[in-house]
């Protein structure tokens, strides 16, 4: 552990030139005296760091002073190799660069560990699209980029769902994130924190003029609000259904987020309740067939057998 510890405090000097101790010892969970320990032993190791006191001091690493990542422990490495198949990395326009800098990563590893990250880069994929999910369109991030890392305001035209007209507006970005494959921008409107879908942006410019932010925050916390805000949009309509266990899989992976209590009936069936955005929106399980009964509410059985007349209708 103290090993890790001296590595890691050499690589934080090393990006930021000078970091308070308190800092230091926050970052590693370690009182300051232990850090000021760490500091004389990396000295003594011949390590150029010292320590400068008064307001303005902090841990010091010599000017030029590199180290490199041989120190990285073999669970360290196969993490930097688990790669997303979300192509985030393309979407960036970070896809080559990916690659070059695992390729920097290869060569500075110590050789016993340099099989087990090759393994793990064949062995384990990480794909974040849900099944079924619709696919995302076309998104070019380029324009969205750079007002996010130059902190501009940026103008937006953008189609909302379910219409094919086109709004305007002026926000203040945050930064961009991906979720289950789908990109978003992050940003403040008029103030209140937005989610806008990137493949719905139809144009963007950045404006010359600085962002302006609500102070205190940044993407994680504005992002980690808007999420909750939608994960728990109350659902209108509660739906009592049995599922045959040899769909339950299926229909789990697809809509665990819509279960909100489980039952267990027999070997056979699993009664599950689930919430709904209207009772228009449960047709959806007619694509399970026999699979999924509705048991109640009695209106949204009446949906489903209109449902299934109408298709009838087209197949007689």
């Amino acid at each position: 552990m103290k090993a890790d510890r001296l590595l890691s405090i050499m690589l934080l000097l090393q990006t930021r030139g000078q970091v308070p101790a308190a800092e230091l010892a926050e970052r590693l969970e370690v009182s300051v005296r232990t850090v000021y320990r760490d500091v004389e032993a990396l000295s003594a190791a011949g390590v150029p760091v010292w320590a400068e006191r008064g307001r303005h001091g902090g841990i010091r690493l010599l000017p030029g002073y590199r180290t490199d990542v041989t120190g990285l422990t073999g669970d360290e490495a196969r993490a930097l190799f688990v790669l997303a198949a979300d192509g985030a990395h393309e979407a960036l326009g970070l896809g080559g660069a990916i690659d070059s800098a695992l390729r920097k990563v290869m060569a500075a590893l110590p050789a016993p560990h340099r099989p087990a990250a090759e393994r793990t880069s064949e062995r384990v994929l990480v794909d974040p699209a849900r099944w079924r999910a619709q696919a995302a369109g076309e998104v070019d991030l380029g324009e969205l980029q750079r007002a996010v890392f130059a902190d501009q305001r940026l103008e937006l035209s953008y189609r909302h769902s379910g219409t094919r007209e086109v709004a305007e507006y002026v926000v203040d970005p945050y930064g961009l994130v991906s979720k289950a494959g789908v990109w978003y921008l992050v940003a403040d409107l008029a103030g209140e924190p937005r989610l806008f879908r990137a493949d719905r942006v139809r144009g963007a410019r950045g404006l010359a003029e600085p962002v302006r932010r609500r102070g205190g925050l940044g993407l994680a916390e504005v992002w980690g609000g808007l999420r909750e805000s939608v994960e728990r949009r109350p659902s209108e309509v509660r739906v009592r259904i049995r599922v045959r266990r040899s769909a339950l899989d299926m229909f789990l992976r697809i809509h665990q987020g819509l279960v909100l209590e489980s039952y267990e009936l027999t070997c056979e069936l699993v009664e599950l309740v689930i919430g709904l955005g209207s009772v228009r929106a449960a047709r959806m399980l007619l694509t399970y067939g026999a699979d999924v009964e509705v048991v109640e509410p009695r209106e949204v059985r009446e949906e489903l057998a209109a449902a299934a007349r109408e298709v009838l209708g087209v197949y007689q």
